[in-house]
């Protein structure tokens, strides 16, 4: 079995295979969340050189400044260019290097069993708007690519939704037939598990997302009219005429900003109440046989999904599931154990090539929320809770918030109007959820404020403790050095967990997350952890 445990110097997962022949050499070592494999190369090397791309110092100005340079950033920026408006994009880290860059890069408007929902809480013609944004964003990625002759590795294969209760998959072909999709009920997949039924969806795709979004970024950069900064971390938003966007060496001066963030930046509409995070794990494996043709995916509490990837150094099979409430749900590294063993039990693995995990966040009527960012906010604009299908929704939101910004009023608009009053579908949900985090809330502090002092810690461990009433989050690296910070959230003070899969402390209530020495790695937190002073020992 491999070792699915971190390296405990920096909290970070082998790459994806989209990240790993981008981020080599010298460059990796400046990326805080990848920890490459050696030989890993699928011939993308050339993309290193965008690493010398300046950061923001002093003051800028643009008509819409872009805060994320993942599949939403760059579809916005894009998208906004083509229509006059000048751009400047900001990116924490590196070009599609988020969650974009650990996706399974699937383009399919098969989400889950979404159109039977769509048709049951919001109408038929709800359904075929979603329906025709999701096929609209793939045919989309296909002009660009073919446009700007990107080797993308963009193939068209069918989609396969599975599972073992025929009615609602029976229910949802007849949904997404009605919204205007490709469906068709079968009974003959996946091949490789014992299924009583699926959906199939002609003419989906997949793709290899850094190679396309850092073409775009290429395109973006050639435009005097655009701008990108990467490794540049904003900081603060003052909304305004003009707004204002601010990072550790600069401001952005914008008519419009774009969040185009997993969490927003600012949240003036209670984000943080209508949408719940969850983190999900894949595996990149190398199989001893054939590899099945298409995509598969079987939805449920705890989905699984399947689908091939062509490298120039050989296929993978990346299997993807595990699914869970940041911050909850006991050891990571178990649940890399549990899907290979899925895994192994329907293929002939050889190898297990990468693994990784990624982030996503999930609205509480299970559609994004595009659009305005809220009250007192007329020019700042969100994409987020794209619920784990965020390659299409990302490609479509692009197309959708370029339209707001410069006046237009599509009809999609309400359906994913971030400030929508949707009780009927979203209110168990936002019932349960926030339940949820006042109990992790109540439950980790009192915890936290009855246990002793933290015992000897092997390397790749963290414990919270209780110090004096104050809860002191302790993780202890590789070179045996012992990091001590505050274990209360920057965020709303809930009390942050180990996730001993990739080294970092994770927040239970809104999905921050921090390294071992308390920097932020993912909002909504927006500060690090406060330091402690770590005992002797």
């Amino acid at each position: 079995m491999p070792d699915f445990s971190c390296d405990p110097g920096l909290p970070g997962v082998p790459t994806s295979p989209w990240l790993a022949s981008t981020l080599e050499g010298d460059d990796a070592d400046d990326f805080h969340e990848t920890d490459l494999r050696d030989g890993a190369d699928d011939g993308d090397s050339d993309r290193v050189a965008d690493a010398g791309e300046p950061q923001l110092e002093g003051i800028e100005s643009a008509d819409v400044a872009v805060i994320g340079a993942g599949i939403a950033g760059l579809s916005t920026a894009i998208e906004l260019r083509e229509r006059g408006q000048s751009v400047v994009v900001l990116e924490r880290d590196r070009v599609a290097t988020g969650v974009t860059g650990k996706s399974t890069a699937k383009l399919t408007s098969q989400h889950g069993q979404i159109y039977d929902h769509l048709r049951s809480e919001f109408g038929p013609q709800a359904a075929r708007r979603y329906g025709q944004l999701q096929e609209r964003a793939i045919d989309t990625v296909e002009q660009r690519i073919e446009d700007l002759g990107i080797d993308a590795g963009f193939e068209r294969v069918p989609s396969y939704l599975y599972g073992n209760d025929p009615g609602p998959l029976e229910r949802e072909a007849k949904a997404a037939q009605a919204a205007g999709l490709e469906a068709t009920y079968v009974t003959s997949v996946p091949p490789f598990e014992r299924a009583e039924a699926a959906v199939r969806f002609d003419e989906q795709a997949w793709f290899h997302p850094r190679r396309y979004l850092c073409a775009i970024a290429d395109e973006l950069r050639a435009d005097e009219e655009a701008t990108i900064y990467e490794r540049t971390r904003v900081t603060d938003l003052d909304p305004g005429q003009p707004n204002r966007v601010y990072t550790r060496d600069g401001v952005v001066h914008a008519r419009q900003v774009v969040l185009a963030t997993g969490f927003p930046l600012l949240d003036r509409a209670g984000y943080f109440a209508r949408m719940h995070p969850k983190r999900s794990y894949v595996l990149g494996l190398e199989l001893e046989g054939p590899h099945p043709e298409g995509m598969y995916y079987r939805s449920g509490e705890n989905y699984r999904s399947v689908r091939s990837y062509r490298g120039d150094d050989g296929d993978l099979l990346l299997v993807g599931g595990e699914n869970h409430k940041t911050g909850q749900g006991g050891s990571t590294a178990q649940r890399y154990r549990r899907l290979l063993r899925w895994a192994r039990e329907r293929f002939s693995v050889d190898s297990v090539a990468y693994h990784w995990s990624t982030q996503d966040y999930v609205s509480a009527d299970r559609v994004p929320l595009v659009g305005r960012a809220g009250p007192g906010t007329s020019t700042v604009y969100v994409a987020t809770g794209f619920r784990g299908w965020g390659m299409t929704n990302g490609v479509a939101a692009g197309r959708l918030l370029a339209r707001l910004c410069t006046g237009e009023r599509p009809p999609a608009a309400d359906l994913f109007r971030p400030l929508r009053f949707t009780p009927k579908p979203a209110l168990g949900s936002t019932i349960t959820e926030n339940a949820d985090v006042a109990s992790q809330f109540l439950t980790d502090w009192a915890r936290a404020l009855v246990s002793s002092s933290p015992p000897p810690l092997d390397p790749g461990e963290g414990q919270v403790v209780r110090e004096g009433g104050t809860p002191v989050a302790y993780a202890r690296d590789e070179d045996g050095q012992t990091h001590a910070v505050s274990a209360v959230c920057s965020h709303m003070a809930c009390l942050v967990e180990w996730n001993d899969a990739e080294c970092s402390w994770d927040c239970p209530c809104h999905g921050s997350r921090f390294s071992p020495d308390g920097a932020v790695l993912e909002g909504p937190a927006t500060d690090d952890l406060s330091d402690r002073d770590p005992p002797e020992r």
